[in-house]
């Protein structure tokens, strides 16, 4: 049971809320099409590589010498558990968004059915900051008008959501889904107050 100082709960999006399982295989298959590069030995990069908290598909292009495939949001899906959550969440909290998003986070989520559950969307392509920036963090508790001691960080990448969170005094909770959740913790600034494997999780960690 979370504390009772608790008002207000900030989500990431991708592999967060959102699953982004089939849009990295679609960009991965046109990221290596025609090269001889075989698909598993790309993913399996991208794995080991984000296991030491660094961007994997990125990496994975300096390694194998190729060029970025855009990012197709249409191919992304949402957890299946994850409207049930905030729709149980929203009833006792505000809920709120910090994400690297490209423009128009709030229609997508509206779209997928997500936003009349959320109170609050920043995003960083419309502020100009992005994560780990402690910048978007500032501009999304100031907009609250919410501390950091009475927020909530839930995200799946350690180097993004939990470190600055964790240094602006945001409690933080690590979802271990997608490439970010295979990371390894390091330091104990990378170390989450709760970790969890799924969104359907949280509402026994807030509720």
């Amino acid at each position: 049971m979370m504390s009772n100082n608790i008002t207000w709960l900030f989500f990431d999006i991708g592999s967060t809320l959102v699953d982004e399982s089939v849009a990295y295989r679609k960009r991965i298959k046109k990221t290596i099409a025609n090269t001889d590069i075989d698909y598993n030995d790309f993913y399996n990069k991208m794995v080991q590589i984000s296991k030491y908290n660094q961007k994997g598909y990125h990496k994975a292009l300096e390694y194998y010498g190729l060029t970025m495939v855009p990012w197709d949001s249409e191919d992304e899906f949402v957890y299946p558990e994850a409207e049930d959550c905030l729709r149980r969440l929203n009833k006792k909290y505000k809920i709120g968004i910090i994400a690297n998003q490209s423009f128009g986070s709030k229609e997508r989520l509206e779209k997928i059915g997500l936003l009349k559950y959320i109170d609050m969307v920043t995003s960083s392509a419309e502020e100009g900051v992005a994560k780990p920036d402690l910048r978007i963090f500032k501009i999304a508790l100031k907009n609250a008008n919410c501390k950091a001691e009475n927020a909530v960080m839930i995200g799946d990448r350690l180097d993004n959501d939990i470190v600055p969170a964790n240094k602006i005094g945001m409690t933080t909770v690590w979802i271990r889904q997608g490439f970010g959740g295979k990371s390894k913790i390091t330091s104990a600034l990378e170390s989450p107050d709760y970790e969890i494997e799924k969104l359907n999780q949280i509402c026994s960690l807030f509720l």
